[in-house]
């Protein structure tokens, strides 16, 4: 991030750098993302381009082979036709495209065995080195994120939408692969394991092993296998581990050694969260898409303009969509909708079988535009489905698993939006959120992680909007007594 010059008078360190003990530092930083502070604003920090430009290998094409990578790349990360500077159609961080994907290929795919680097803007895979011996079908990608683009946009607010960008990804390449293969998603491996069988250093020894390339950091994967392929005790990552390091990104001007403390940062809080001694293999989760989905909803995801979302939902819709964010993954947030319409009310699911089950009577939507870092538009919206938990004190694998797991159901829950033909847009950045005190509960314990906005489709015979000047009942629709974040012009990215 460019230096301001009250930031330019701060020690300038790097990864590796001393900082605050880690879960301090993890409290803290979480405190100050979710507060009313301010980023400052800075220059825009244009995106570099790929790292790798090892020779693209093409697509097999071969109808006989049981994982087509193209296809689900396509359908998944790769950068939508027509809209210039888009990676993904649904981002979950201001479309800054932190996340960047590691393909570890056995036999059995449409590209030939090994490591690659997958440019979303070209579509094209860049070989960086072969595949163990004795690899198993199927595909591994591991996921990373860079944070120096995000850290330029949001400030101390990044690094919980680097997590939330992730889980988007995850869910994308797991609802793109689970028509035709297996697919199992990890969202707590330990990021050592993954960076070695990606073929990447660990963070803090980056620069000194590839000088003037950005450090990625691992945070999550996903597997495809052909239909039946039996699962082993033991992930095959550790054969992927076991390998030389890969090829080598192209330095960069930039991609600086010595970035400003803020980056910094985020930078030591990744790798920090990342790391999970005690289970290196992860948890590995089976991956299903609603039955709706179909190839053509996948590619037609969008993030929808406020102004389509502002007609209410029916609650047999909504009671779909929340379902869907429930039951993927498990082990995830909690999840509360708020409805406008003539009767507002907040609901979560029903215990025990279908239908909504009532958790507080009025229109919530003012307080959360207030809390989503000022976007009135949210304020007039149908409905607002909501990740919530990570208590102030969370240790890291509770604050990765709660953010990764509410970026993937989100993600998943769109897709299914879409497959109604419901309008609906991420909301990533909370500030103040702290749903559980707002309902009466303990402060502290129980912040909104992520959003999804929802409307019905304009033709949809739906319940009146409530009108703006209705007065909110209960403490859910109390707005807090801090000072609000600037308003976001409606139809842009949100901004801080």
């Amino acid at each position: 991030m460019p230096d301001t010059t009250d930031r330019a008078a701060a020690p300038v360190c790097g990864v590796g750098t001393a900082l605050p003990a880690a879960p301090d530092l993890l409290r803290a930083a979480l405190a100050d993302a979710r507060s009313p502070r301010v980023p400052e604003l800075s220059s825009y920090a244009p995106e570099r381009p790929f790292p790798w430009n090892a020779p693209a290998t093409a697509n097999a094409d071969d109808p006989g082979t049981a994982i087509d990578v193209d296809r689900v790349l396509r359908l998944s990360l790769a950068a939508p036709a027509g809209t210039p500077g888009r990676l993904r159609p649904v981002p979950s961080a201001g479309a800054l495209h932190p996340v960047r994907a590691h393909l570890l290929l056995g036999p059995g795919c449409s590209l030939p065995p090994g490591r690659y680097a997958y440019d979303p803007r070209t579509h094209r895979a860049h070989r960086r080195g072969p595949a163990p011996d004795g690899e198993p079908p199927g595909a591994f990608v591991v996921l990373t994120v860079a944070a120096s683009p995000t850290v330029a946009h949001y400030g101390h607010r990044a690094w919980p939408l680097l997590l939330l960008d992730t889980g988007h990804a995850a869910a994308a390449l797991a609802l793109a692969g689970a028509t035709t293969a297996d697919v199992l998603v990890s969202l707590d491996a330990d990021g050592r394991l993954l960076s070695a069988a990606a073929g990447l250093p660990e963070a803090p020894d980056w620069q000194g092993v590839w000088p003037g390339a950005e450090p990625e950091f691992p945070l999550a994967a996903v597997r495809l296998m052909p239909p039946g392929c039996p699962v082993e005790a033991e992930t095959p990552l550790r054969a992927w581990a076991a390998l030389s390091r890969a090829s080598a990104p192209t330095p960069q001007p930039g991609a600086d050694t010595t970035p400003p403390r803020e980056l910094a940062s985020t930078r030591h809080l990744l790798h920090h969260i990342a790391e999970a001694p005690g289970r290196p293999d992860g948890t590995w989760h089976p991956a299903h898409r609603p039955g709706e989905l179909t190839d053509e909803v996948l590619g037609a995801r969008r993030s929808a303009p406020p102004e389509d979302l502002s007609c209410p939902l029916d609650n047999e819709l909504l009671t779909r969509i929340l379902a869907t964010a429930q039951s993927v993954p498990p082990d995830g947030p909690a999840w509360t909708v708020a409805l406008g319409g003539a009767t507002p009310a907040l609901y979560a699911a029903a215990p025990g079988g279908p239908g909504l089950d009532l958790r507080a009577v009025g229109d919530a939507r003012p307080t959360l535009a207030h809390w989503a870092a000022g976007q009135q538009w949210i304020g007039a919206t149908g409905a607002v489905l909501l990740a919530h938990g990570c208590p102030e004190d969370a240790p890291r694998a509770t604050v990765r698993s709660s953010h990764l797991s509410a970026g993937y159901a989100v993600g998943a829950a769109q897709a299914h939006a879409t497959a109604l033909g419901l309008p609906s847009r991420p909301v990533g950045s909370w500030q103040q959120a702290d749903l559980g005190a707002a309902l009466g509960d303990t402060p502290g314990r129980d912040w909104i992680v992520h959003g999804l906005a929802l409307g019905a489709p304009p033709t949809t015979h739906a319940t009146p909007a409530t009108p703006a000047a209705t007065p909110a009942p209960t403490p859910a629709a109390t707005p807090p007594t801090a000072s609000a974040a600037p308003a976001t012009p409606p139809g842009e990215e949100e901004r801080p």
